[in-house]
């Protein structure tokens, strides 16, 4: 029988010795771009906040990053940070959800609030946190906000939102579905002061969300590539029985047909909202930034 043994190749040991020995390439080193399929060093996209230096496209980055890209260093003052609530409708397994979204966010809840400086304008800021249950919009979402306009209100100043959200969340019921109108009332009652309001809709923002105070600013930002919708499109084509066009809801196609003023790249927006801020200082308080710089 040992006519048809193989003889034993003797490079066969030094070969897997050789594999053996090569070290292997974590896979966290290299983040694959969705938009280009290039392979990115993490590394170098964090550097870059998150946007692949080779297409542009934008991935997502937490409440906290964005906080710092966007605000003066140090003048993030955190309001309502410790803000949550129960199972006000006793939703089967949603204590157990919410646990793991805090665990994964690092957040107690799907919005982050605060007052700011950008570019040395004060303003008032909230933050939405996608890894948070998606960003869902729940009662005490809708109440931070709320809460935010009012601070606004009272201390004269400009709100900038940053949103990223799948909807209302489900497991609120109607509650969540009631922080449509009081988010959208406060915005009213901020907009009756004369005071500007700034939404930023990054990807994605759907639902509740765009149906009301992402919407609603007298200025509307976008990043590019973001989908902004209130029903998605393949909800759309099964009701319809139609095929929408090619960049249906991006961005850009909503710039396109008026309902955006402006796609900003991310690296642009810190300056774009200090110009934009500039501008819609109000006359008093520009002359007395004037004098103090002077």
């Amino acid at each position: 029988m040992l006519q048809f043994k193989k003889p034993r190749n003797e490079l066969e040991g030094l070969l897997r010795q050789v594999i053996k020995q090569t070290p292997a390439v974590p896979d966290e080193m290299f983040t694959k771009c969705p938009g280009c399929s290039a392979a990115i060093l993490s590394e170098e996209l964090k550097e870059n906040h998150g946007v692949c230096v080779r297409c542009g496209h934008h991935f997502p980055i937490s409440a906290r990053e964005r906080i710092a890209l966007l605000c003066d260093a140090g003048s993030f003052s955190e309001t309502e940070r410790d803000m949550e609530n129960d199972n006000p409708i006793d939703f089967p397994g949603y204590p157990a959800k919410k646990h793991q979204a805090k665990q994964r966010s690092s957040e107690k809840e799907a919005v982050i609030t605060g007052t700011a400086s950008i570019g040395g304008y004060p303003c008032a800021l909230f933050v939405m946190e996608g890894s948070f249950m998606m960003g869902s919009m729940g009662s005490v979402v809708g109440e931070k906000i709320t809460r935010l306009f009012e601070l606004a209100c009272d201390q004269r100043l400009p709100v900038i939102g940053v949103t990223v959200s799948g909807g209302a969340r489900m497991q609120e019921g109607i509650l969540s579905l009631m922080q449509m109108a009081k988010t959208s009332g406060a915005v009213r009652r901020h907009s009756d002061e004369g005071l500007l309001y700034i939404p930023v809709l990054t990807n994605p923002t759907t639902g509740g969300v765009t149906a009301s105070f992402a919407m609603e600013g007298d200025i509307i930002l976008a990043e590019p590539g973001a989908l902004i919708a209130f029903a998605g499109p393949r909800v759309i084509e099964q009701t319809t029985r139609q095929k929408l066009p090619g960049g249906f809801q991006k961005a850009e196609f909503l710039l396109e047909h008026g309902f955006l003023d402006a796609v900003v790249p991310r690296g642009e927006l810190a300056e774009t909202l200090t110009r934009l801020l500039r501008l819609h200082v109000p006359a008093e308080r520009q002359l007395r930034r004037e004098g103090d710089d002077a």
